[in-house]
């Protein structure tokens, strides 16, 4: 299973779409302790994060992650604005195995989720 802490309709949709076309199970969260509740109890193979929602508190939600004892060897992978310089530094300081540019994300989606499988 995959969670995808996205709530941004473009993108939800295009996650969703791939994931049919993979037959990978999806699961949404709109909210960090969303998030965490279910990372807790689904242990996703990968959790998607969008690091632009700044509602859920993208960085502040990978750092809670990755200091989980149950969710630290989840592999989150972070996409964002590639202007966004400083959320991409800080995503990987909090713990994101990945950080991406929206449009590298976009691209690599379903290897993203068919290497999650």
């Amino acid at each position: 299973m995959i969670l995808a802490a996205v709530d941004d309709l473009l993108f939800s949709s295009r996650i969703r779409g791939a994931a049919r076309q993979l037959a990978v199970e999806v699961c949404f969260a709109r909210s960090s302790e969303a998030v965490l509740e279910q990372a807790r109890g689904h242990h996703p193979a990968l959790v998607l994060v969008d690091l632009d929602c700044a509602r859920m508190r993208p960085v502040e939600t990978i750092a809670a992650l990755k200091a989980d004892a149950a969710c630290a060897s989840v592999r989150v992978v972070g996409f964002v604005s590639h202007v966004h310089a400083d959320v991409i530094e800080a995503a990987r300081a909090a713990g994101a195995d990945r950080v991406m540019a929206r449009s590298a994300f976009v691209a690599d989606l379903p290897g993203l989720l068919a290497g999650a499988q």
